[in-house]
């Protein structure tokens, strides 16, 4: 198969999973009947609508290649960031430091993953980012919550615009047998750990009983995590035929991001709590914010793009 074939077959495989689900949701709301409000399924059908939406975008993105996907990861990194930097202490002294951040750093990151230029793209937020933005904000002369201020938007970008743009990266990767198909890791990394958090949503429904952290996020359960990362990891397995993986690896490498996009939940989960939050945003109905819809995935692909890179790239 090559990869436009391929690709074809996922998309077509995902919106006919999304017909079926909206068809459920329309029954289960038929059978509640006009005027009953129910908060679990009103909560289905928005995720399902938001679904539509986000799979649209997505797909529309993949079709462009590498300029939509570079494109479509900068955006949503730009709008990541500004949920997340929203909830951080900010003073007028940061002004410089935001404006470098959103008009210079995120661009010229996705600028060096978009030349290619791995040696740079891989340390450039986390070593010259870090140590020129603070002097900026040193230079303002405002110490008050200076190491916060800094922090915060240190951390920002490292979750927002270093982690995402391992995505868009992915395409990069020459892997010998499967030249022209990268982009095919973009579609199995989201479909595989987007696959997980349904379907820890699903197992926690309907069998959670035992809460992992009830402090950070109420929801999630030791049932839906281990049914939901069990569940994707054989998803993942069965999608090895549009990977350079075997079976196995593709269960293996399925499992490792899985896991990894439930510690991105539980990690940005602690943060909404310090700042007393419960979604990042409500741009996306059902969902939150962007974050609320990246933080499993920006946590999983540096993870995925090195394993890939060192165990199957020739780069």
């Amino acid at each position: 198969m090559n990869a436009p074939i391929e690709f074809s077959f996922l998309i077509g495989g995902v919106f006919c999973v999304l017909i079926f689900a909206s068809g459920v949701a329309f029954i289960l709301k038929r059978r509640l009947g006009s005027g009953n409000a129910n908060p679990v399924i009103d909560n289905l059908i928005a995720r399902i609508n938001a679904w539509w939406a986000m799979a649209t975008l997505l797909t529309i993105a993949m079709l462009f290649g590498r300029a939509g996907a570079v494109t479509l990861f900068a955006l949503l990194s730009f709008a990541a960031m500004r949920e997340f930097l929203t909830l951080t202490a900010k003073s007028r002294a940061d002004h410089y430091v935001l404006a470098t951040a959103f008009f210079f750093v995120l661009p010229f990151q996705y600028y060096l993953v978009w030349i290619d230029w791995y040696g740079l793209y891989s340390i450039f937020i986390p070593v010259y980012a870090f140590l020129f933005l603070p002097i900026i904000a040193a230079f303002r002369g405002e110490t008050e919550n200076f190491l916060t201020r800094v922090s915060e938007t240190q951390w920002g970008l490292m979750i927002c615009v270093f982690a995402a743009s391992h995505v868009p990266a992915l395409l990069s990767l020459q892997i010998p047998g499967f030249e022209g198909k990268s982009i095919l890791l973009i579609a199995f990394l989201v479909v595989v750990v987007q696959g997980s958090d349904v379907l820890q949503y699903v197992f926690g429904k309907l069998f959670g009983r035992h809460k992992i952290a009830p402090k950070l996020s109420p929801s999630k359960t030791w049932e839906g995590f281990i049914g939901g990362v069990v569940s994707a990891s054989l998803l993942g397995a069965c999608l090895f035929w549009m990977t350079p993986f075997a079976f196995w690896q593709a269960f293996l490498v399925s499992f490792v991001i899985a896991i990894m996009g439930f510690f991105g939940g539980l990690v940005m989960s602690a943060i909404k709590r310090d700042k007393g939050v419960k979604d990042w945003g409500h741009l996306i109905a059902g969902h939150g914010g962007f974050i609320d819809r990246l933080d499993s995935v920006v946590f999983s692909a540096p993870i995925f793009f090195h394993i890939v890179r060192y165990f199957w790239s020739t780069v």
